[in-house]
C-alpha cells in the first residue's frame, strides 16, 4: 500500500510541476527567438530517446551495416520522410528489423 501511495504522489508532483511551466508561460509573454527554440525541444527529446537504440547492440556502440536496428531505422526514416505517415513508418521499420534479425 505505501508503495502504490508513493507512486501516485510522485505522479500528482510531477503532473503539477509541468503544469506550473504551462502556467507560467502562459501567462508571460516568451519572446520570438525562445518560442523558435522550444519548437525543437520535442523533435530533440525524441532524437535522445531512439537515436541510442539504433545504434547500440547489447553494451557496445555498433553503427556497422551488420546492426539490424541501425538497418531498420534507416528504412523507418526513409519511409517516414517519404510518406509522412507514422503507422506506415512504423509497421515497415519493424517489419524490416524482424527480417534484419533473421539474416544478420
Amino acid at each position: 500500500m505505501l508503495l502504490w501511495a508513493a507512486i501516485i504522489c510522485i505522479g500528482i508532483l510531477t503532473y503539477l510541476l509541468r503544469l506550473s511551466f504551462i502556467v507560467l508561460f502562459a501567462r508571460a509573454n516568451v519572446p520570438a527567438f525562445v518560442q523558435r527554440f522550444l519548437r525543437f525541444v520535442p523533435i530533440t527529446a525524441l532524437t535522445a530517446i531512439i537515436v541510442p537504440e539504433f545504434i547500440s547492440r547489447g553494451s557496445a556502440i555498433d553503427i556497422s551495416f551488420l546492426n539490424p536496428r541501425l538497418l531498420a531505422g534507416i528504412v523507418a526514416i526513409l519511409v517516414a520522410w517519404r510518406t509522412k505517415n507514422v503507422l506506415l513508418t512504423i509497421l515497415l521499420g519493424m517489419v524490416a528489423l524482424w527480417i534484419l534479425q533473421l539474416f544478420l
